[in-house]
């Protein structure tokens, strides 16, 4: 077997190793945890850290739905119009700071990480309160509104668990929802200590 190889000219020889070689590192690459955490970074650690534990949440959650809403642009404004990291309505991030007395002066701000996080794991704290800690329900409800997903639970739609995910009626919920606890399945493979 390997007598054939010696057959071939240099050139071909050379061609194969340089293949082989890449195809290697290619194997190495992808078997690093390094070479994921490049694909998958978490930004502004301190930041989420902090306001995740204020509100009884894990960073890694809020780091993956950081990075479903914006990939962690700061000034990220979508087509309707959600600001910043974590992509808040200007009329929510307005009920946040009301509800939540946290300190904000106006859109402008939301572009800012440190407001931006402070005001979004506050909202995400009070769903999580408001659907007695279920994750699913806190991120379909971030995305598609409390009113809609309750109105989902009572008619029996979905009953909230992620597993039943697929019963979600808006097609874009149920893909951010599945989005959101993929991300944050690698954010916990990837991160196990953060």
């Amino acid at each position: 077997m390997g007598g054939g190889l010696w057959k071939l000219s240099p050139r071909a020889r050379r061609r194969i190793l340089i293949v082989s070689l890449l195809l290697g590192l290619i194997l190495l690459m992808v078997s690093s945890d390094w070479f994921w955490r490049m694909l998958y970074p978490i930004e502004h650690e301190p930041l989420i850290r902090a306001a995740a534990h204020e509100h009884g949440l894990d960073p890694l959650f809020v780091s993956a739905l950081i990075r479903v809403e914006s990939k962690f642009q700061e000034e990220d404004v979508s087509h309707v119009g959600a600001v910043g990291l974590m992509q808040l309505m200007p009329e929510t991030a307005e009920w946040i700071a009301k509800e939540g007395r946290i300190p904000y002066n106006g859109e402008a701000e939301l572009a800012q990480p440190p407001i931006n996080i402070r005001l979004g794991t506050w909202y995400l704290g009070y769903l999580k309160q408001q659907f007695n800690g279920n994750l699913p329900l806190v991120a379909a409800s971030y995305n598609a509104g409390q009113g809609r997903v309750s109105r989902w639970l009572k008619s029996g739609v979905w009953d909230g668990q992620l597993d039943t995910s697929e019963q979600i009626p808006v097609g874009e919920t149920r893909h951010y929802v599945q989005r959101v606890f993929y991300t944050y399945d690698r954010y916990k493979e990837l991160y196990p200590n953060f």
